[in-house]
């Protein structure tokens, strides 16, 4: 059994996270191979490393002392290494670094340094061997993970080491230079360390105990998913909750490695387990099948109407695509009707330019009318049981018409998994509520 593990910022924050960090690890002999990130917030008001590294490239592009920050950062890291006792000189590391970095160093090198420094002590803490994310995650020089080279290395280290801790969110260029993943580009690390080394499972370790079923902002104290399609995660993700993307765990998907969402700070819950499909069926998720609830607010809907449309219904269609697609307007939706039909999109995407569109559309010779309604909201019911079960779609109006909720537009996507509701703006938590307390409980 080997398993891959991945620690968030807020999981390293500061000594006690160290510790617990070190105690989920010592509790599985499994737990070989661990990639961190930079030091998070320890509270509201304070820096992420990676945010004050950021702002030393700013500095340096302007000529201005970082000196205090630096400051800042070398006393989060020292921090940890008194606290916990660590002989790594990681002030005089650090020293090193910047004494060596100027206007012309890249930014993608600067800001890579929360991660270095944090896995250096991290190593020495679990007693593991420390391994640069330069020294085995390889890109090409398009700016593509090499895959092949990048197994090969970390298969290589993993054989002569065993135990590895590793910087996550960079790795090095043909030439050496250090190239960055976008931010939170750690998790993508992690999966790819994953992949490489075939694990058995990849813990992502953060500080929720898991992917919730929907936005606690709207819903307190809601549930959290216990197990997770990769399509199901990604409808949710695509509608706005707040879960790990799941382009990030893509190397994992390939290889059907399950991710597990883990709370370090709670590292008895079960979290979230994410597969490409599961072969049963929990209890749990043959009650209530629903996975989760999510949605965005501010779209538009063009509505379009033509009298007896008939077999012109397909030529109109496309002709309204193209007027979109010249205004650049992203349609999301396209409800239809026996003389009508209508567009979904972003209400932002037409900010400038509606009195312009509307107008090239009332001109069209084939519309008889067409109107603009603003100020609408969709919203993603997601199972991957919807498609086994009956009458979803009348238990989801029932329930959103007892609490006078108006239904604006309704969609099932072709896989099943999904039925997207729009509804008004104003409407938008009472809807979510309603089918939290309606399927989710």
């Amino acid at each position: 059994m080997l398993k891959v593990l991945k620690f968030g910022g807020s999981s390293l924050a500061d000594s006690s996270q160290f510790k617990k960090v070190k105690g989920i690890v010592d509790n599985d002999d499994s737990r070989q191979v661990v990639v961190v990130s930079a030091p998070g917030k320890r509270h509201s008001d304070d820096n992420k490393i990676t945010d004050l590294l950021y702002l030393i490239h700013a500095h340096l592009k302007y000529g201005v002392s970082y000196d205090s920050i630096l400051v800042m950062i070398m006393d989060r890291y020292a921090e940890i290494r008194e606290t916990l006792g660590l002989t790594t000189g990681i002030e005089k590391i650090i020293d090193d670094t910047f004494a060596g970095i100027d206007k012309k160093t890249p930014v993608d090198f600067i800001v890579s340094r929360g991660e270095y420094f944090c896995a250096r002590l991290m190593a020495e803490y679990l007693g593991y061997h420390f391994v640069d994310a330069a020294d085995w995650l390889m890109f090409d020089y398009e700016g593509k993970v090499d895959t092949a080279a990048t197994e090969k290395k970390l298969r290589e280290y993993k054989d002569s080491y065993g135990t590895i801790v590793t910087p996550g969110f960079y790795g090095a260029m043909p030439n050496g230079d250090v190239r960055v993943f976008p931010r939170g580009g750690s998790d993508i690390t992690g999966a790819i360390a994953a992949a490489a080394l075939n694990a058995d499972v990849y813990e992502n370790w953060t500080d929720v105990s898991g992917i919730l079923m929907v936005d606690p902002r709207i819903v307190p104290d809601p549930k959290t998913i216990a197990r997770v399609t990769y399509d199901e995660l990604r409808e949710l993700s695509y509608m706005g909750a707040s879960v790990l993307h799941e382009d990030t765990v893509f190397p994992v998907r390939l290889k059907d490695i399950p991710v597990n969402i883990r709370n370090t700070n709670a590292p008895d819950d079960a979290g979230t387990i994410i597969r490409e499909n599961f072969d049963d069926e929990l209890e749990e998720e043959h009650e209530r099948f629903i996975t989760g609830i999510a949605g965005k607010r501010n779209f538009s809907i063009i509505n379009i109407y033509k009298s007896r449309i008939g077999e012109d219904k397909l030529g109109l269609l496309r002709q309204v695509l193209e007027v979109f697609a010249r205004y650049g307007v992203p349609v999301e939706q396209i409800p239809s009707g026996v003389d009508s039909f209508s567009v979904v999109f972003p209400s932002d995407s037409i900010r400038v330019k509606k009195y312009d569109l509307m107008h090239e559309l009332s001109e069209n010779e084939m519309i008889d009318n067409c109107s603009l309604t603003e100020g609408i909201s969709l919203i993603a019911i997601v199972g991957r049981q919807m498609a086994y079960r009956t009458g979803v779609s009348g238990k989801i109006f029932k329930a959103l018409g007892e609490n006078h909720v108006n239904i604006r537009t309704i969609q099932q996507g072709s896989d099943e998994i999904n039925i997207m509701v729009g509804v008004f703006d104003e409407d938008f938590n009472t809807a979510i509520r309603v089918l939290y307390e309606s399927f989710a409980k």
